[in-house]
């Protein structure tokens, strides 16, 4: 993407990332449900002496680890900050389809249980089936796609299994418990509902501390967290490189006709900036009339170099504001490294120097090189 707003999903997608996100934060009350369903089901059948309640141990016992191995596995891709919408419903259909297996299960070997006259096993699954719900509300509520299948799934086959004994009390037990939980979705509705609306509001608060105000291009400190996003490994396997620069002539422009004309002329740099830039790039204006832009992932320096003129050629076309041609031009310092524990600041300062030294020498861009200073580009 080209900048950091293009670069993030849409405020829709955004959301529903941070919602899949919240699948994986329940991991302890899942393990501690699934090792209650083994202990307690292993107890149920053996009790019972039911083949067919052993016989659903199995398929429990499967989707169990299921379960629990694809929340554990997917967690820290799912915690990535460059996470992708389509990879994060990916990761939430594996998800889900774990878990509403276990739900079918779970409701499966309670329907069966229901059948049976062994009331005080009776009691323990119920015990088992509000601790589910309770659980599926808490750790994976605000996906309401997932939550709401898996507690239909387990709670309403064990109790049309009660209701079909006919007791009285066992009617009036499956019609009191279907009746919280038809409250439980109905709570759990609109507390997805709220929590849209704060994740929402917490990302455009994100977005907003991050964001140029006057160009829309992202400031210094998210210029900071793309590169640290980008991370020691990928910066391991290849080049990134940093350039500055700043505006020739932007000075005169203010002094003449007003900020209000160098605002959009800063706004219209910031927009061509940003559209000479490839897919993964990071451009930031960091004040003023200076920039600079993050270029990642690059096979040979002459990418960097190339990007650099582009930029230069890009920012030095003649701009037209109302009624007003305008000429002004650019100088471009850039920094290419191999080292993956550089420090932005310091790659900052360094393609810094080559801008000056190309301001110095009437160049347009130059490199930084360690052994002799800053050089023209070739």
């Amino acid at each position: 993407m080209k900048t950091m707003a293009t670069r993030s999903q849409n405020p829709a997608d955004a959301i529903e990332i941070e919602l899949i996100r919240s699948l994986y934060t329940g991991f302890v009350p899942s393990l501690i449900m699934s090792i209650g369903f083994l202990i307690c089901g292993s107890l149920i059948a053996w009790r019972t002496g039911d083949t067919v309640l052993g016989l659903l141990l199995i398929p429990g016992a499967l989707s169990t680890a299921l379960r629990l191995g694809i929340a554990r596995r997917d967690a820290a891709r799912a915690a990535r900050p460059r996470l992708g919408i389509e990879e994060a419903r990916r990761l939430e259909r594996r998800f889900a389809f774990a878990y509403l297996s276990f739900a079918l299960i779970l409701g499966l070997f309670g329907a069966r249980l229901f059948l049976l006259p062994v009331v005080e096993a009776h009691l323990l699954m119920l015990a088992l089936l509000i601790g589910y719900a309770a659980g599926v509300a808490a750790g994976v509520g605000l996906r309401p796609r997932v939550a709401i299948p898996s507690m239909v799934m387990a709670v309403v086959p064990p109790m049309l299994a009660a209701l079909w004994g006919g007791d009285l009390l066992y009617v009036a037990t499956a019609i009191m418990t279907l009746a919280f939980l038809a409250g439980g979705i109905g709570s759990l509705r609109g507390r997805h509902a709220r929590a849209l609306a704060d994740i929402g509001r917490g990302l455009t608060f994100a977005s907003l501390a991050r964001q140029d105000a006057l160009t829309a291009l992202p400031n210094r400190l998210a210029l900071r967290e793309a590169y640290d996003e980008d991370g020691f490994e990928a910066r391991a396997a290849r080049l990134v490189a940093v350039h500055c620069l700043d505006l020739n002539g932007f000075k005169p422009v203010n002094d003449r006709f007003g900020h209000p004309m160098g605002d959009a002329l800063l706004t219209l740099v910031g927009k061509r900036l940003a559209s000479s830039l490839r897919d993964g790039d990071v451009a930031a204006r960091l004040g003023g009339d200076e920039f600079a832009v993050f270029q990642r992932n690059i096979g040979h320096p002459d990418e960097a170099r190339l990007l650099a003129q582009r930029i230069a050629a890009t920012i030095g076309r003649p701009y037209v504001i109302g009624e007003q041609a305008l000429e002004i031009s650019t100088c471009v310092g850039y920094v290419v490294s191999d080292d993956p524990a550089d420090d932005l600041e310091r790659l900052i300062t360094l393609a810094d120097e080559a801008l000056y030294s190309a301001k110095r020498s009437g160049a347009s861009v130059r490199r930084y090189e360690p052994a002799a200073g800053a050089r023209a580009a070739a």
